[in-house]
């Protein structure tokens, strides 16, 4: 594996982690929205990763066909629907509420969006870590040439 590669892999997964930062912010921002344009609720939303090769060069594509790929990254395969029902509350007043006086909120839980979000901030700095000491060892690398 050369440290060009280390770079891209660790840029993936901060780019992967950003996405599902986004989705978490979006999930809170619309905790009690009770209308979308699609109508009804807002319905939770949620991030699927997966390993992509991120070949660029014949030789990658080579090694990755041969199986002697070294590496891999990470991408955003898809932004699912959460199928959770919605949460009913009684709210005679409000006006999206039904004929019996129940309102449908949205399926987000912002204590579990907070532990998403802790695990994805997480996530993030040790990429970042890997990435300071990849970016570390080619510094020192340089130096051995002096």
């Amino acid at each position: 594996m050369d440290i060009e590669q280390s770079f891209r892999i660790s840029a993936s997964a901060l780019n992967a982690q950003k996405a599902r930062l986004d989705v978490i912010s979006n999930n809170l921002a619309n905790a009690e929205s009770t209308r979308t344009p699609g109508g009804g609720p807002y319905r939770r939303k949620d991030v699927v990763f997966a390993a992509s090769s991120q070949a660029n060069s014949f030789e990658e594509i080579l090694a990755g066909q041969a199986g002697n790929s070294s590496g891999q990254g990470v991408e955003v395969a898809q932004v699912i629907s959460d199928p959770r029902p919605f949460k009913k509350v009684f709210d005679p007043k409000h006006p999206d509420a039904d004929s019996e006086g129940y309102v449908s909120l949205p399926n987000v839980s912002p204590m579990e969006e907070m532990v998403n979000m802790i695990s994805a901030l997480r996530s993030y700095e040790a990429n970042v870590t890997a990435f300071n000491a990849t970016k570390s060892m080619a510094a020192k690398a340089l130096e051995i040439g002096r």
